[in-house]
């Protein structure tokens, strides 16, 4: 196999834990931080009822009971990590719904919170791209000029048709008009897509992915579709109306968009997990391990890697 020895691991892909290592020489750990945020496309601002695969609880903290500061959550977390081998320095990862979705004043309030904690080296701010305005985004860029900032955008699908679909309350062009406007700076970009979405065919998807290629994006997250109870999706599923991907198509179109993503992009996810209380299917994303070793399996078969078809991609 050929691969960039930049990569430093055994993978065929460049994942996010190679890549702490190459970039701080130790093991980084993302906290997940719930900070109480909603979403434009659940409060009625721009929808309701969120996108159809959503059950709109939030985290486990927030169903729990009163929230705990973003502070006492990052101290939680860091202390969960510490037993654990070489767990070092900590992202704060504002997770929970819409990240940015408040006046910069708060969202500097609540990220100065995270960052004060003992080996916060970073941000890493989940949102939509409709909520990344010029004000958030400037407050974005003074910390990326002082601590290591992902802002991760939740795109799913570059096709209208499918946003449409999926309740998403967004079209491409945001997306596009957000990367154009937080790229070419200190701060980095992370975008999230849903493989399997009720409709898009595998052509559609590798599209998607042949235009992430070709953005200024240096990082992606590839979940695969769950069905959730509680949910407008997972009503459909169990009146048998979708059919979800089974993991042979999933494990094919993962490696498909691997090849196609340049080697220098972080794969920070391959595949979706958790919510096992309100899980519905498909059956096989219960088990991420098994789903991880199968792309693996996959991609040694093919004699293949990231980016080994990226220039031939972008070309055509």
């Amino acid at each position: 196999m050929v691969k960039p020895p930049f990569w430093n691991n055994t993978k065929r892909y460049y994942d996010l834990k190679s890549y702490w290592i190459n970039r701080f020489g130790c093991r980084v750990h993302k906290l997940p931080i719930d900070a109480g945020f909603t979403c434009p496309n659940r409060d009625g601002t721009v929808a309701v009822g969120g996108c159809i695969y959503c059950d709109g609880r939030g985290s486990a903290l927030r169903r729990a009971g009163p929230l705990p500061s973003v502070g006492d959550q990052v101290r939680r977390g860091q202390a969960f990590y510490r037993g654990r081998p070489k767990a070092e320095k900590f992202i704060a990862y504002f997770q929970t719904f819409t990240n940015t979705y408040a006046p910069a004043e708060k969202l500097r309030t609540l990220y100065d919170e995270a960052l004060a904690e003992k080996d916060v080296i970073g941000l890493s701010i989940g949102t939509r791209p409709d909520c990344v305005p010029d004000e958030t985004l400037a407050l974005i860029r003074s910390y990326a000029e002082r601590y290591h900032v992902w802002l991760e955008l939740g795109l799913q699908s570059i096709h209208d048709r499918t946003l449409r679909a999926i309740n998403r309350g967004c079209d491409a062009a945001a997306f596009r008009d957000a990367v154009r406007r937080a790229s070419g700076g200190p701060v980095l970009i992370c975008v999230h897509i849903i493989v399997g979405l009720p409709g898009e065919t595998r052509e559609e998807i590798i599209a998607t992915a042949r235009e992430l290629a070709a953005l200024p994006v240096q990082g992606i997250k590839i979940h695969s579709l769950l069905a959730l109870e509680g949910t407008a999706l997972g009503g459909r599923f169990k009146r048998g109306e979708v059919t979800l991907m089974t993991r042979e198509a999933y494990v094919g179109t993962v490696c498909d968009i691997l090849e196609i993503l340049p080697p220098g992009m972080v794969i920070q996810r391959l595949t979706a997990d958790g919510y096992r209380d309100i899980f519905l299917g498909p059956a096989w994303a219960g088990n991420k391990l098994a789903v991880l070793n199968a792309i693996d399996r996959e991609l040694a078969a093919r004699d293949s890697w990231q980016g080994r078809k990226h220039a031939s991609a972008l070309a055509s």
